[in-house]
């Protein structure tokens, strides 16, 4: 049985601040470390509960966090970037569900360090209408090729994101948001207590969770990406590509056939936003 990990930071128990989640300080070590201490604890639930391959994705930032040293052995890693899909990168049909642990909510919505994919270009981001953040963006990809999301971890205003979108996955909340960057946290052994026991639980249920899938389009077609841009000129940028339709000073449009397009001008716009840094 294939499990796949996307692993970011951001919802880590004891993770609140900015500076813990950018590379280059002391408070940064730390915070990746109890990031890879919670994938691995997601890890041995997994296989406690059968699981015979484990593919594990770094998924924040520079997406090279994680600690390969430290890495439960049984699982395989992927690091780096850019990469083909991004934050689940490498995951296949065949495997039998996704984990999203150390995650956080969407740009704009209340939660620790909250945003969407870029957090200076981006505001809000809709899929045929449908509000989305990280998880339920990529969430939808795994549901178009019929993997279902299993696990997701992080505060609880994230678990009460996610509920509408994943209602029968298991929900592990580590602590409780009190603002953008401030926590009332568990010990981060209590959280992967917690990540582990809901992982063997995932597992053992994965083949009765249901993939998750954007609704359609009324017209028919298959995706429309309409985004919030955090400036003008940002949205100025974007406009840029052919296709982009602009509706108002800030929000442009872009046309999809999968959820692997989607994915796919998520990060190019991203990308382009570097330019007006």
């Amino acid at each position: 049985m294939k499990i796949y990990i996307s692993a970011d930071i951001e919802g880590v128990a004891g993770v609140v601040s900015q500076q813990q989640v950018t590379p280059g300080n002391a408070e940064y070590e730390r915070a990746r470390r109890l990031m890879t201490a919670e994938v691995n604890a997601a890890i041995e639930g997994a296989l406690e509960a059968g699981a015979t391959e484990i593919l594990v994705n770094d998924s924040h930032g520079p997406m090279v966090n994680l600690l390969p040293d430290e890495l439960h052995p049984a699982a395989e890693l992927i690091l780096g970037r850019p990469k083909p899909i991004g934050m689940f990168a490498g995951l296949e049909p065949d495997a039998a569900g996704v984990m999203c642990v150390g995650f956080h909510t969407s740009a704009r919505q209340y939660g620790i360090l909250a945003h969407t994919t870029n957090s200076f270009a981006f505001g809000r981001v809709r899929v045929n209408g449908l509000e989305l953040g990280e998880a339920g963006n990529y969430g939808a990809y795994a549901g178009e090729i019929g993997v279902p999301v299993i696990l997701l971890s992080g505060d609880d205003r994230f678990a009460a994101e996610m509920a509408p979108l994943f209602p029968d996955a298991e929900q592990v909340v580590v602590k409780q948001a009190l603002g953008q960057r401030a926590a009332r946290s568990v010990a981060p052994s209590v959280a992967r207590g917690r990540i582990r026991e809901a992982a063997t639980r995932a597992v053992r249920r994965a083949g009765t969770i249901p993939p998750f899938r954007v609704p359609p389009q009324a017209d028919g077609a298959p995706y429309r990406l309409e985004i919030e841009m955090n400036s003008p000129a940002l949205a100025d940028l974007a406009s840029l590509i052919p296709v982009a339709e602009r509706s108002d000073p800030v929000t442009i449009s872009l046309p999809a056939d999968s959820m692997a397009a989607v994915l796919g001008w998520i990060n190019t716009l991203s990308a382009m936003s570097a330019t007006l840094r």
